[in-house]
């Protein structure tokens, strides 16, 4: 069962938005990739177990505080080893501490 999470809006540092200007760069994630989204301003990572109608299903492997940079095992109702859907329109780069979108 998929973990319902409202994703944080990915702001400036939106994948999409940054791959529209050249979409032959783009490539659709797969089983094993990792990709990234943000969740109450932290950055959280996804291990790719399945990609369908541009959103990518899978496991939560880190999930990072953007100020410090420390890995922590839950925020919210958020935690490792979830199972997510990460919709393309919500997959960010890693924050910075310095991004404040």
């Amino acid at each position: 069962m998929h973990k319902h999470v409202d994703w944080d809006a990915p702001g400036a540092g939106s994948v999409a938005s940054h791959y529209a200007k050249d979409p032959n760069e783009y490539g659709e994630p797969h089983p094993g990739s990792i990709v990234t989204a943000r969740y109450q301003g932290a950055s959280v990572r996804i291990r790719v177990e399945a990609y369908r109608d541009a959103t990518s299903i899978g496991e939560v492997v880190a999930l990072i505080d953007a100020a410090s940079g420390e890995r922590v095992d839950s925020l919210g109702k958020l935690s490792l080893g979830d199972t997510v859907r990460l919709p393309d329109d919500k997959r960010a780069f890693q924050a910075s501490a310095a991004d404040g979108d």
